[in-house]
Order: structure tokens, then C-alpha cells, then sequence
């Protein structure tokens, strides 16, 4: 039997959550479930999954035992990089459905006991929105042009863009207009960034805010919200080269694009909105900067409330990783006042179980992962049963902390990453912006599959906007429904009981003698232990209530976890 050593220790947040957690604060350690909905259910029969898709599936949701659904944008768009250049906030893209539609896909989740966060995105519009337009028609000098980030070109006549800044997906963050100006956009073309110094924007965002929350939506994601302060001199001769923003320190809160103090005023002006609802409306930010005390400013109450933590997408499946990562952010969390985050997969990412079947990165974010898809990797380049063992464990570990937990549709199939789309049928600017170097996050977007056959798998009855493999099929919710044991069963087992068991927000690490396992203690007398290694380990006495893969007896498999009501507990250090 394990047994804690002297030097145990117990983390936590400095707040208890009693389990019957007031309404205001469901989302400390919510499960939210993440949606991406053109690739969900298609009720529409055209290949697109949309609203009324995810409403049919409501019931499937509630037996999941989800607390939320984060819903990936919805907005009217045209796909330029996948609904993330937005053309109207406040309304949904007709091939998705109709406003009408999403109140009664609200009413649907509310009636069945389930909260909804929709994607906002903030940094930048699409080119086809109503203030890029007047912008454009407005020409240089006017107003309107104001609410972007217009500047004049290098070169004898301004033909060369501004700086030689790089976009995220690929090539100049520079696009000129017809009467020569450029405007900046960090993402894709159709995406300029606006100027959230002009108070047009300030005010066009807060309506957007009360107006989803007047229809009942419980919260928001913030896509990129490190990026909407920005200080850039108008002259073009003054802007910084790429290679000086590169050396620029991104710890101090001044980046001239990025991570700026004065963003958290915009967001304050957001908190207030939220806070006039009852409940108070929530928020999480995607804020990609420097180090976890940068991040916890948007976590704080004053600010959104909850920021994503992504140590994990990086991380190997590695127990002094893991055990480093979640004391990171549990002391992050509880320095901000908020709850921390745990994601393994989401839309922008490899697949995690195609993820941990590829050699370890030892800390080298050039290596697996994403590297895989930027070399075109293949399936049968994956170890597919040992990632999805890892996986299965890394999840059931990661759902017994404290926190947020948000799980990306169709892990709970075990999905794995589709690596080898054909190049026709590629959506990502990123794969056409190499070109076709980095053929970018199509493959974790594929439709999901419901049922063992038919033309897109019980998705819709069109062929998918992206290719459904094979292999599908045996994966979907039908051949995995009610069969002990799979993947799915083993989702909805968890969640239930963490549900049962969810407490103060707390853990106790106890040693194990080997680096390669982990054991943690929560309240109220059951524990969760992972075993990262090679070697079977052997169990605590107690009453094993789940495990990621079939124990033998008292031992714990090599790259499995469980979690055990232990016969004896020890008092904490």
C-alpha cells in the first residue's frame, strides 16, 4: 500500500467550494464540452453541421454528463478561417440556422440542466463586416477607417507593406486596399485587426455582450484576448522590424501587439456588463502569453474570470510534467481568485490520442504534436492503441483535479487526429498561407461520427464538408453505446462520478516512490493515481471506483489511472 510520506503536501486554491456550489459559481469546476458546429450534426442535409444539428442531440449531451457547451462561433462568415472572421456578431450564418434557432437550442440545454458559452472574437472582424466596408468606402483620413489599424507603405509610392511582420497563418500581416493603404491582420486576410482605441469598437463589443446575454447565454470564450490592446506610432518609419518584436520582452505588460496592461481596462468594462445578470454571466480567455502569472490577470474576478491553462496540449505524457504543470496552475488559479483549466484537445490542436502515439518532445515544441502535421505525418505513422491508452488515462486523471475540465467533441470517442486529408479537401488558411508546408488543423475538424455506416456516419445525409475515414465508423457513438469498457462508456462513467464526488477545490499529492506515478488525494477520501511508466504499480488498499483499463488485481497497469476510496487515509501534512 501507498503510503504519504513526510514532505506531503496539500494544494489548494484558499477557497472551499461546498458541493452544493451556489449557481454563481458553477463554472469553478464545470465540464465543458466544446462544439464545433459545422461539424456536429447536420440536420440541414447539406454536409455542414448547424444548430438545429446540436439541438437533436441535446439528449446526448445530458447523458454525457456535461455541466456546459462551448460553442465554436456561429456568427455569419465566410469560412475564411473557419467562422473566426466574423460578419455580424449579434446574428447566426443562414447555413447554420436563424436567431429563432439558437433560443431554442439555449431552451434546449437550460431545460436539460446543461449552461452555454459561445466563442467571441474580439481582435479582429471579418473584411465583410458593416465597419470593414465603411472603412474601405470611407478612405484614408476618415473616421471610419479609424476603428482598424490602416497604415501607409513602404517604397516609392507605398507598394511595400509597412514592416515585414509575419501572420500567423503565413505570409505579410499586411494587406493594401485599392487606394494604397495597408491594414494590418495578424490572422488571415479576410481578418483585419480592429483598433480598440477607438471607442466605436469599445461600444460595438459591449452591445454584442448584452445582446447574448439578453438571450441567455451563461458565458463567453475570448478568442486571442492577449491581442486587442495594441500601441503602434502611425508613422510607418517607427514601426519595429519582425526580428525586434521577436527580442521585445512579453513579461512587462508593454509589447507594442501584444499581452498589454491596458487590455484588462476593456474587459473590466465587459465584467461590469456580466456582472448586472443573475447570475453573473462567466468568461474564459485564450490568452497565449508568457508565463502563468501573465495569464492569471486575465483570471482575475476584475477581468473575464477564468483563463484557459494549455500546459497540458504541450506536454508529454510524463509524470514530472504533469505534476509540474498542475502545481503551476493551481497556485496560478488561486493567486488570480479563479479556477484553473484542463484541456487535452480542441479544434486547433492534434488530436490528444494521436498526440501521446507519437515519441515524446522532451520539452521540444518542434518535435510530435503539431510538427506531425506540419510534415504531412500519416496514420499508420501513430501508435494508435497506445495513444489512445494514454489518453483514456490522461483524461481520467486530469478529471479528477480541481478546476475546469473542457473536452473537445468526439474525444469521448476516442477520435484520433485525421492526418492524411487530400489537399482538395482542405479548409485551413494556414495549409493554402505555407503553402501546403503546414497543412494546419483541418484534421481535428472532421465531422464526428454517430453511426457504424451511411454516407457521412450518422452526421448528416450529405458527404461531409471534410472526409470521414474509415475507421469511423467502428468508433462512433452507436458501436460504442452501452459497450463496457469503450471509450465513450468511460466518459460518461466519469463524469458522473466526479460529479458525485466533486468537493473543495483541493488535493493532497502523496508519494509513491517512483517518478513515473502519481497519486493525489481529494477530499473527502478518494484518490486518483497515474501511472506514466512501463511497470504495473501497486494499488492502496480500498474500493476501486473506475479505471482507465483493466486492472490486474491489486496492481495498476503501466500508462493506465484510477481512481480508489482508499481503506485508510493518513492525516495531511
Amino acid at each position: 500500500m501507498s503510503t504519504p510520506a513526510a514532505n506531503d503536501r496539500t494544494v489548494t486554491d484558499q477557497r472551499s467550494i461546498d458541493p452544493s456550489a451556489t449557481e454563481r459559481d458553477w463554472w469553478r469546476q464545470a465540464c465543458v464540452y466544446q462544439i464545433y458546429p459545422r461539424s456536429f450534426a447536420d440536420a440541414g442535409g447539406d454536409g455542414l453541421g448547424d444548430i438545429p444539428g446540436i439541438t437533436s442531440r441535446v439528449p446526448y449531451l445530458k447523458d454525457l454528463g456535461i455541466d456546459a457547451v462551448w460553442l465554436s462561433p456561429f456568427y455569419p462568415s465566410q469560412l475564411a478561417d473557419g467562422g473566426y472572421d466574423v460578419d455580424d456578431y449579434r446574428d447566426v450564418d443562414p447555413r447554420l440556422g436563424t436567431l429563432a434557432d439558437m433560443d431554442e437550442l439555449i431552451a434546449a440545454l437550460h431545460d436539460a440542466g446543461i449552461k452555454l458559452i459561445v466563442d467571441i472574437v474580439p481582435n479582429h472582424t471579418s473584411n465583410r463586416h458593416r465597419f470593414f466596408q465603411e472603412a474601405l468606402a470611407g478612405g484614408r483620413g476618415s473616421a471610419a477607417r479609424e476603428r482598424y489599424i490602416f497604415r501607409e507603405g513602404r517604397g516609392e509610392n507605398g507598394e511595400l507593406p509597412p514592416t515585414d511582420w509575419t501572420s500567423m497563418f503565413g505570409g505579410s500581416a499586411w494587406e493594401q486596399v485599392e487606394d494604397g493603404q495597408w491594414y494590418l491582420h495578424l490572422f488571415a486576410p479576410e481578418q483585419p485587426d480592429l483598433n480598440w482605441k477607438h471607442p466605436d469598437v469599445i461600444e460595438d463589443f459591449e452591445t454584442t455582450v448584452r445582446f447574448w446575454c439578453d438571450r441567455g447565454v451563461d458565458g463567453f470564450r475570448v478568442d486571442v484576448a492577449q491581442l486587442l490592446a495594441k500601441d503602434l506610432p502611425e508613422d510607418t518609419a517607427s514601426l519595429p522590424s519582425q526580428a525586434e518584436l521577436d527580442a521585445m520582452d512579453r513579461t512587462s505588460g508593454t509589447h507594442p501587439l501584444e499581452d498589454r496592461d491596458e487590455v484588462h481596462e476593456i474587459y473590466a468594462g465587459w465584467r461590469a456588463i456580466m456582472n448586472q445578470y443573475d447570475p453573473p454571466r462567466t468568461a474564459v480567455a485564450e490568452a497565449w502569453v508568457a508565463t502563468p502569472e501573465r495569464r492569471a490577470l486575465y483570471a482575475r474576478p476584475t477581468s473575464l474570470g477564468q483563463a484557459f491553462n494549455f500546459d497540458m496540449l504541450e506536454a508529454d505524457f510524463d509524470a514530472a510534467q504533469y505534476r509540474r504543470v498542475i502545481e503551476e496552475n493551481l497556485a496560478a488559479a488561486a493567486a488570480a481568485g479563479s479556477s484553473t483549466t484542463w484541456v487535452l484537445s480542441n479544434h486547433d490542436h492534434v488530436r490528444h490520442v494521436t498526440r501521446y502515439g507519437l515519441p515524446p518532445r522532451n520539452g521540444d515544441t518542434r518535435k510530435g504534436g503539431n510538427s506531425w502535421l506540419l510534415s504531412g505525418g500519416k496514420q499508420e505513422d501513430v501508435d494508435g492503441a497506445g495513444g489512445l491508452r494514454r489518453g483514456r488515462a490522461a483524461t481520467l486523471f486530469l478529471l479528477a483535479l480541481p478546476g475546469s475540465m473542457y473536452l473537445y467533441q468526439g474525444e469521448e470517442l476516442g477520435l484520433p487526429e485525421v492526418g492524411d486529408l487530400p489537399d482538395e479537401a482542405r479548409q485551413d488558411p494556414t495549409f493554402f498561407r505555407s503553402p501546403g508546408e503546414d497543412v494546419g488543423r483541418d484534421g481535428c475538424r472532421v465531422p464526428i461520427p454517430w453511426t457504424r455506416d451511411g454516407v457521412a456516419f450518422g452526421f448528416g445525409e450529405a458527404a461531409p464538408h471534410l472526409p470521414q475515414p474509415e475507421s469511423f465508423g467502428e468508433l462512433s457513438v452507436q458501436a460504442q453505446q452501452g459497450v463496457d469498457g469503450s471509450t465513450l462508456e468511460l466518459y460518461r462513467q466519469a463524469l458522473r462520478l466526479r460529479r458525485d464526488l466533486q468537493a473543495a477545490e483541493e488535493l493532497q499529492w502523496v508519494e509513491t516512490g517512483r517518478e513515473d506515478v502519481l497519486h493525489i488525494r481529494r477530499p473527502g477520501g478518494w484518490s486518483a493515481l497515474l501511472n506514466t511508466g512501463q511497470q504495473p504499480y501497486p494499488l492502496p488498499a480500498g474500493q476501486v471506483l473506475m479505471a482507465s483499463a483493466v486492472l490486474d488485481h491489486d496492481q495498476l497497469p503501466a500508462q493506465a489511472a484510477v481512481w480508489i476510496r482508499e481503506d485508510e487515509q493518513t492525516p495531511q501534512a
